[in-house]
Order: structure tokens, then sequence, then C-alpha cells
């Protein structure tokens, strides 16, 4: 079961729900274990025919409408359906581009849907038999995508990544951006990969491939709304010697960086982050950011993470460094944020210096597991939910009271289930 799944059944009580994601992330792998009665996909001749039609009964009570974002005029169309059926049916709609976003003229959708976004699988997102340690070599090696994480082959993840960008290229970003010029395009997308966790200039790269600035300010925009890269831009705001300084990408998949250990570390660290706060963003409704902090002395933290406007934690990822980074013990006295962390991808043990926390990936704590639960939202909850597992076979079933989390959603965990205080 992925980590999404209860909260979408959830959500599908009451309004659409609308499955965003990088392509081949599990979207409709998801989609197909909630039992729909249909399942349509636009970019079939027939399923095409049988949307416009409206062809499927009124007893079909999930219906589940694929890359339906391809059809120019869909939010209209869906809309249509969601008012006049949305008493007999409930509405899955999953797509390779930002959903949230794309669009052609207005929005006709407001109040009607819930929107979600898929990751790839993570360390706390686990296959059975395989453990943290065998999966952190995994991310760096093949990335988090289902075929090439769950085959375990490096050459046939080779195979599958040059297939997935040239199907992204030449499929969806022409398709629904008509970008034409696909091979200066993937020239482009070729300079990023070598850029990870650097300052990403872009116009040095519009030199080196002989396009205008615009454009490549264009095509950033374009692979970002394609989930093939997120961007994370400087954090300025109350930071009186902050820079504006260019964006850093990052791509979704892991596999797709080109460069040393480090840079895929940092990449690494990059997903587990975004995937984190846009789950609880989704979730929790709180608007969050992820940010990168550099000042006028060349001080720099790796990420910050920022919700609805307020720091609440800053990261620094290193590959083997295991000594407190003088920046980010700078920021955690200045900045006093809620946590301050250094990941660090050869650690042998966890350990504490002040306020921050050293780990490694595989002891970072609030990664969403296959449930989505975040076990350390507070020390509390971390306590309960630890102390009711090494007793799971007496207490299953199990309800423990979540007093100090905001949320109203319900969370499973295995056997368990954790609820907020108010509505246990």
């Amino acid at each position: 079961m992925r980590y999404l799944q209860p909260y979408i059944l959830e959500d599908l009580k009451k309004k659409m729900v609308f499955l965003g994601g990088p392509r081949q992330c599990g979207k409709t792998t998801l989609a197909m274990s909630l039992n729909p009665a249909r399942h349509f996909n636009w970019d079939a001749d027939e399923d095409r025919a049988a949307i416009l039609k409206k062809q499927w009964t009124h007893d079909d009570k999930l219906i589940v409408f694929d890359e339906l974002h391809k059809y120019p005029k869909w939010k209209n169309w869906i809309k249509g359906v969601y008012d006049t059926q949305k008493k007999q049916h409930r509405l899955l709609v999953t797509g390779s581009a930002r959903l949230d976003v794309y669009r052609r003229g207005g929005d006709p959708l407001m109040g009607r849907y819930h929107y979600w976004r898929l990751h790839p699988f993570t360390l706390s997102e686990l296959p059975k038999g395989m453990n943290a340690k065998q999966a952190s070599k995994c991310l760096l090696e093949v990335g988090g995508f289902p075929e090439p994480f769950l085959d375990l082959d490096p050459r046939q993840a080779r195979r599958w990544r040059l297939e997935r960008i040239d199907r992204v290229l030449k499929d969806d970003v022409r398709d629904l951006e008509g970008v034409r010029n696909i091979q200066q395009l993937s020239l482009f997308v070729d300079q990023l990969r070598t850029r990870v966790g650097q300052l990403c200039v872009l116009s040095n790269i519009a030199t080196d491939i002989q396009i205008t600035p615009a454009t490549a300010a264009k095509w950033l925009e374009v692979l970002e709304r394609m989930y093939l890269i997120f961007v994370v831009r400087p954090l300025t705001k109350n930071l009186p010697r902050a820079v504006q300084k260019p964006p850093e990408v990052f791509f979704f998949d892991n596999a797709d960086v080109i460069g040393d250990e480090g840079a895929r570390f940092e990449n690494l660290v990059a997903t587990h982050r975004l995937k984190t706060i846009q789950f609880l963003q989704d979730r929790d409704g709180y608007r969050y950011e992820l940010r990168y902090i550099r000042d006028k002395e060349g001080r720099e933290v790796d990420f910050a993470v920022v919700r609805d406007g307020k720091l609440i934690e800053i990261v620094e990822a290193k590959w083997s460094d295991h000594n407190v980074s003088k920046s980010l013990q700078y920021y955690s006295e200045k900045l006093r944020p809620a946590r301050s962390r250094q990941i660090v991808g050869e650690l042998e043990k966890p350990y504490d210096r002040g306020p921050i926390q050293v780990r490694s990936a595989i002891d970072a704590p609030d990664l969403p597991n296959r449930s989505g639960c975040f076990l350390a939202e507070t020390p509390f909850l971390q306590f309960c939910v630890r102390g009711a597992q090494a007793n799971e076979e007496s207490l299953r079933p199990c309800e423990i009271a979540r007093d100090f989390v905001r949320t109203q959603t319900p969370q499973y965990f295995g056997g368990l289930t954790v609820r907020n205080l108010l509505t246990w």
C-alpha cells in the first residue's frame, strides 16, 4: 500500500481527487489498488472515445481518469461530470503534469477537488524484504521510481531512464507545452543534470547551448510542471545579509544526477525533504516552501523549510563530513528554527551538538512511512507509537490519542490507528 492510499480514500467521500506526480512513479498502480469500477486512459484511443461519450453505468462507484489533462478542455469537461453526477460516482483524476497549475484559461474547479502529489519510493517507504541500508544504496544508484527500484538492475535502470526522459520530452512537453525544439531541450536537461546542488545560472547555460536566457527560464518552468525537476530558491525574508542568487535545481529521479556521490546524496536529501513537506501541505493545508540560505559572507545552508512564512527547519547535507557545518551552527543560533539537522551519508552513529541533530539519512525521523505517518511529529507521539509497536500483537487493534498533532485525519500504521484526541 502506498502512503497516500488512506488519505485519498477519505477525500473521495467528499470531493474529487486529483493525483499528480512524475511519470511512472506509481500513480496508476495506486489508483488501481483502490478497486475502481472503471478505469479510463486518455492515451488509449478506445478509452478516449469512451471518455468523451461518458460511457459508464450508474453503478460505477469509483471512476479513474488517467492523463485526462491532455484533453484541452478537460477542466470544463470534468466539472460538468462532477456537478451532474457527484451523488452517483467518486472521481479520481491522475496526471504526470502539475494538475494544480496546468491550465488553459481559468480554473473552473475551485472547491471541487483535493490535490495530492505522489513521490517515488524513499527510505521510509520500502518493499518487503529490503532494509534501509540496502535501500539507501539503491536510491543512490538507480533512484526511487518503482520499476528500477524494485528490479535492482543497474543496466535495466539506465535503459528505463533514457526511455522515460525521452517520453517526457517528446510526448508530455511537446503535446502540453508546444515546445518543438526537443533536441535543444534535451541538451538543456543534460546541462541541469551536471549542476545539481549548484547555483543554476541560466544565462550561462543559454550561452553554452545557444538559446536565449528567456527561453532557458521558460524551459525551466516547463520541466518543473512536468515533474522532471524541482527548483529550490534562496531564502531572503528576514535575512539582512542574504543575497539574491540564482535557483538550485534537483531531480525527482535521484539517478538522473550526473556528478559525484556528494551531488547525488544532496539530491537524495532534497527529494526526501520535498516529499515530506508536500505531503504535509496536501494533508494539513499549511503552505510549505523549500529554500536554501546563502549570505554575503559566503555562509550557506543547503535547505530551509518554511511553513506559512515562518522558518521551521534548516538542513545541511554532507556525504562524509562528520563535523558540524559552521554555517549551520551560525544560522541555528541566529534564526532559531524549531529544528536544525545535518544529514550525513556515511555516519556510523547519530549525535547531537547543542541544538543541532547529526543523523544519517536512515535515521532521519520525519520521513513519511508506508502509511504516511510521521513518527516524530512530536516526542510524545513518537514514544506512544514506538511503545505500541513493541506490543503490537497484544494491543491490536489499538488506537492512540494524538493530542499534540493538529491533523483531523486518522493515520494508519500497520495494525495501529493513530487519531487526534478530539476525534478519538
